[in-house]
């Protein structure tokens, strides 16, 4: 598959992706790429959130993609048994460890609500359609073998990408043509 065959949807983690974000770039740079809104992007409820990526991929035209970043990807895991056969794959970059949330630094001077709002535990569920996980070596938002794990658990491809951080605009990946050029090995591995 290219990126004109397919609905590629965003799904930023918490306080969102700002306009230098990977995400953000690619989102103006892509004509078929679409962020999925959240209604609360500094106290997220997985309920609302998960809701509101299953009606995205269900407006979709084309095939879905998620490309997820974050605590976006925990709530991608949380939706997959309601997007079986909806989609088409899932990009999955630095996952969030709500599980250990503790060990967090604050983010963009915001540390994590003591109530995670629902997303704890990490679904450690297959997936139902094909994924790849990207994790760095240290990344301060999840360990890297706990990235392999939900990796693992979730039946997708794990790719290390080395010392990169949490994969944001922060660490140095604001345009990230790495992960774009991934992205493009990924998708066209999809199948129709």
């Amino acid at each position: 598959m290219k990126t004109a065959d397919v609905d590629i949807l965003t799904v930023p983690g918490w306080l969102d992706s700002g306009p230098d974000h990977w995400q953000s770039r690619w989102e103006r740079n892509l004509a078929t790429a679409k962020r999925i809104a959240q209604d609360d992007w500094h106290a997220p409820d997985k309920d609302a959130w998960v809701s509101n990526i299953v009606s995205a991929v269900g407006q979709a035209t084309r095939p879905a993609v998620l490309v997820a970043h974050s605590l976006g990807v925990i709530a991608v895991a949380y939706a997959a048994p309601q997007l079986q056969g909806k989609v088409a794959g899932a990009f999955l970059v630095a996952p969030a460890d709500v599980d250990n949330p503790s060990a967090w630094p604050p983010n963009q001077g915001h540390a994590w609500p003591a109530d995670s709002f629902g997303f704890a535990p990490v679904p450690m569920h297959p997936l139902g359609f094909t994924a790849l996980v990207l994790a760095a070596a240290d990344d301060p938002y999840c360990a890297q073998d706990r990235a392999r794990a939900f990796a693992d658990a979730w039946g997708a491809g794990f790719v290390d990408v080395g010392q990169a951080g949490h994969i944001a605009d922060h660490s140095g990946h604001g345009p990230w043509p790495d992960g774009l050029l991934r992205f493009g090995k990924f998708l066209a591995g999809l199948k129709a």
